[in-house]
């Protein structure tokens, strides 16, 4: 495995999906599962040179009980009700950040919706769509992977529909 391979480099490449590993210098400090609008989804802006609406940031969240992902733009914040309602559930809530990383395997600030230790149902805000490629952790901090939204929601098995709203 390479520098830059990861579980979710591996599902994509496994695949035959087309898309991009883009690395760049991760700060130390990052945001929580907890987190709006965490800082690393600015600086990977930032440092990538795209626009924050094409970077998505994987949150984890408990429906009734039962661990889901939803992928939203790092410049809006999860509607936990919307979340919800689209995994047919009452009640909706991040994610403690520990349970977080040991249902994903991966670490807080770089929770990929691709190649998890567990098989969680994820739900893609639907504005992913809008753009002909967006951007979603590779499974690292500093690593990001570039991807059509199509293939990224058919690489996790993911509804897509409306989950986010904007902050601010």
């Amino acid at each position: 495995m390479s520098a830059r391979a990861t579980p979710a480099t591996d599902v994509l490449a496994k695949a035959g999906i087309p898309h991009r590993v883009l690395e760049y210098e991760a700060p130390e400090r990052h945001g929580t599962a907890r987190d709006e609008r965490p800082a690393y989804g600015r600086e990977a802006a930032d440092a990538l040179g795209v626009d924050e609406e094409r970077i998505f940031k994987t949150l984890v969240a408990s429906i009734d009980g039962r661990l889901a992902l939803a992928i939203v733009p790092v410049s809006a914040s999860l509607d936990l009700k919307l979340l919800g309602a689209a995994l047919d559930g009452r009640r909706a809530d991040l994610a403690d950040p520990a349970e977080a990383e040991r249902a994903t395997g991966y670490v807080i600030g770089g929770i990929s919706p691709l190649g998890g230790r567990r098989r969680l149902p994820v739900v893609l805000d639907a504005r992913a769509m809008a753009h002909a490629t967006v951007f979603v952790s590779a499974g690292r901090r500093g690593l990001q992977v570039e991807l059509a939204p199509g293939d990224l929601a058919r690489a996790a098995g993911a509804i897509v529909t409306p989950i986010a709203r904007r902050t601010g």
